[in-house]
């Protein structure tokens, strides 16, 4: 708050007729904006929520010998993408097996490898029957209920030794993007190495992949 000072400090001249000049000074009291400003402060710091961390649920395999205790994937919902060297994807739905090795195991591009995800998913949220005990435990745990729509879809993600960290990196982003409830990152078989080494010109692949 700003406050004149008209004091009277005195003149030079004297005598008679002569005024009297009226010294002015200006001085601003600053006591007002500091309260407000610590006003503003406090509530701010009252009224403003947290930012509650962003993270992303990664799914991991059991770490058992317990054959009853892995964690279980209902084949036909699951969609198994590799990474390979030189940006090089690889996939497969369901099981892999001997039979149908040579036309299952395809191989793909970090572009096109999301309409794979898409069409997966659409496939088998088609099959979906509804499951009142799933929804009613997703909107309990403050989850999309629609997100049971999916619950038989699972994305196995097997990067190689030989996969660079981008790659990966990119197909985690696939999975937020294209809304993947259910993901994990496994290493892959052997038999899907040798597959993947035949394809990108490295070791003989295996004589036949067997059942997983």
């Amino acid at each position: 708050m700003a406050s004149l000072d008209t004091g009277d400090g005195g003149g030079h001249k004297k005598g008679p007729g002569v005024k009297k000049a009226k010294k002015l000074s200006t001085r601003v009291d600053m006591t007002p904006m500091v309260d407000l400003g610590f006003l503003l402060i406090t509530f701010f710091i009252f009224t403003s929520t947290m930012s509650s961390p962003t993270t992303m649920d990664l799914n991991m395999p059991k770490d058992t010998e317990k054959k009853e205790e892995e964690t279980k994937v209902k084949m036909s919902g699951a969609l198994t993408i590799m990474v390979g060297r030189d940006n090089n994807i690889f996939y497969y739905e369901g099981e892999l097996t001997n039979e149908n090795a040579s036309q299952a195991f395809k191989s793909s591009t970090l572009t096109d490898i999301r309409d794979v995800i898409i069409k997966k998913k659409k496939e088998v949220e088609s099959r979906y029957v509804t499951d009142a005990a799933c929804e009613a435990k997703a909107r309990q745990e403050g989850k999309n209920p629609n997100d049971c729509r999916q619950k038989d879809f699972f994305v196995l993600i097997k990067p190689t030794e030989e996969a660079n960290y981008k790659d990966v990196i990119d197909l985690l982003d696939e999975m937020t993007i294209n809304k993947v409830a259910r993901y994990a990152l496994l290493e892959p078989f052997d038999t899907e190495k040798d597959l993947i080494n035949a394809s990108q010109g490295g070791a003989p692949a295996a004589a036949a992949p067997a059942a997983q």
